[in-house]
């Protein structure tokens, strides 16, 4: 029976290996220095989320609490950042809590690929950003799911039991912030995209260009759905950039 189980891990193991030597998606489990980073910057943002309507995942500690309401306050402090970086390595960070997700993400990497080769297909008057590596770093902590476009990295929230925020199958996620960071540079900070229709139109993206391969994928209910006329089917994603650009000019 041990040999057994030795020569699953092994497969499993080796399956693992030859699925990250083929992806371009890196999956990363945080340090208690890196979660706290991440539970920092959220807090810093909290005015933000707030304003949007965003529900958030924090630690449950009297801390937490108190440095929330410094940051709404504007009065958060480096002894602050001090404090979240001691209780988060003293008391809260675990890392076999993020195991169950890494687990989850490897086994849908061969989807993960799929969608970006999709969307290289789908452009034309308009400039998709690809990364050559998208680094995914796990977190249990923040919104559900965010991009930085400075490196092709993406955080997304798990559980301890592989758990994802609105999807069973992290993949949904993935391909949305992929999407995000896509048309950052090409889409929203040219044509100063506002946040509810950025959103949007990157909904739109996924329903239109990947719901074949994303059936379960949902509409947010953020969002400014007055460019759903303008973008009805998978055609017009071609043309993204033209029609970004008479919707803004139209809704002035």
């Amino acid at each position: 029976m041990l040999r057994k189980a030795t020569q699953a891990l092994l497969a499993l193991l080796i399956l693992n290996s030859a699925l990250l030597c083929q992806s371009r998606i890196e999956v990363r489990i945080p340090s208690a220095e890196e979660e706290a980073d991440s539970v920092w910057r959220t807090l810093q943002d909290i005015s933000f989320f707030d304003d949007h309507g965003y529900r958030l995942s924090l630690p449950r500690h009297g801390l937490i609490d108190s440095l929330k309401r410094k940051s709404r306050a504007g009065r958060l402090s480096e002894a602050d950042r001090a404090s979240l970086v001691l209780l988060m390595r003293s008391r809260i960070y675990e890392p076999e809590d993020y195991q169950a997700g890494y687990d989850r993400i490897l086994e849908r990497l061969p989807l993960l690929n799929e969608v970006l080769d999709r969307v290289r297909s789908l452009v034309l008057d308009w400039s998709f950003k690809e990364y050559d590596v998208y680094t995914v770093n796990l977190t249990l902590y923040g919104p559900g799911g965010s991009y930085d476009p400075s490196d092709g990295s993406i955080s997304i929230l798990t559980t301890s039991e592989g758990g994802f925020k609105r999807y069973r199958d992290p993949a949904n996620t993935l391909a949305h912030e992929i999407v995000h960071l896509g048309i950052e540079q090409s889409l929203i900070r040219r044509f100063k995209v506002p946040h509810p229709l950025k959103e949007r139109i990157v909904d739109r993206f996924v329903l239109l260009g990947l719901g074949d391969l994303l059936p379960e994928y949902r509409v947010q209910e953020v969002g400014d759905a007055r460019i759903d006329s303008y973008l009805e089917n998978r055609g017009d994603l071609r043309r993204l950039a033209t029609i970004v650009e008479r919707f803004l000019s139209d809704a002035r």
